[in-house]
């Protein structure tokens, strides 16, 4: 069985609904980025980042996910698929997928100031952090979001995936935002590549079978493609 490896960016979910940030009409055209996603805007104005985060987390709850997450859950019966989101939100889980990597955080967790890595889940009822909210050891709670300037620890997991795939494939990502715009490095010679992304996106590679087309119907024609040529 082929392992196809994913990664999904913000063009994934913004058939859902959820707002992207880096588009003519996208978030960091109302926000600027230094002031709510980076460790110094946090501290400058904590309450600020968390009301910015508890409307994300209220537009999340409203969205569904669409047929392009729904495609590649339903790729898993006939394809080992790892997926690497670059995306905070829940849509590839709840659509079924089985395993999924957040490069850059989960929107429904949290975790506390002094420990990024234990984290706390955000329920439905009670989605909102809101500034005195603290941890077990009397820690101010965050989103558990990795923000500029931050690290990222699932990048190795990322790579060792990507070094391992048969098959690669890129939906919905500028491929702008480093570490993961370089899993594309990490391809071996001679694995196919696929590009779901309506827009041009400027690669330094000229073996890329390029989808022009939004993530839902993207997804179902990468779906047949694989089907057809792979079993």
């Amino acid at each position: 069985m082929e392992k196809v490896v994913i990664l999904t960016g913000a063009g994934m979910s913004a058939e859902s609904g959820i707002s992207t940030f880096r588009d003519s009409d996208g978030l960091w055209e109302k926000y600027r980025v230094e002031d709510v996603a980076t460790p110094e805007g946090f501290a400058a104005n904590p309450e600020l980042v968390l009301d910015f985060y508890n409307q994300r987390r209220r537009e999340l709850l409203g969205t569904k996910p669409n047929a392009g997450h729904l495609g590649l859950a339903d790729l898993e019966k006939d394809f080992d698929v790892r997926i690497i989101t670059q995306n905070i939100d829940d849509l590839h889980e709840r659509a079924g997928s089985g395993y999924v990597i957040h490069l850059h955080g989960e929107l429904m967790k949290a975790c506390s100031v002094k420990d990024l890595n234990t984290t706390y889940d955000l329920s439905p009822d009670h989605p909102d952090i809101h500034l005195g909210d603290k941890d077990p050891h009397g820690n101010q709670l965050r989103p558990f979001v990795v923000w500029f300037g931050e690290p990222v620890p699932k990048i190795e997991p990322a790579i060792k995936l990507v070094e391992s795939c048969d098959i690669f494939v890129i939906i919905g990502t500028s491929l702008n935002v480093y570490p993961a715009a370089g899993l594309l490095n990490y391809v071996r010679n001679g694995q196919p590549i696929f590009l779901i992304d309506p827009k041009e996106v400027r690669t330094y590679r000229d073996d890329i079978e390029h989808i022009r087309t939004g993530a839902s119907e993207g997804v179902a024609r990468l779906s047949r493609i694989l089907r057809e040529r792979y079993l």
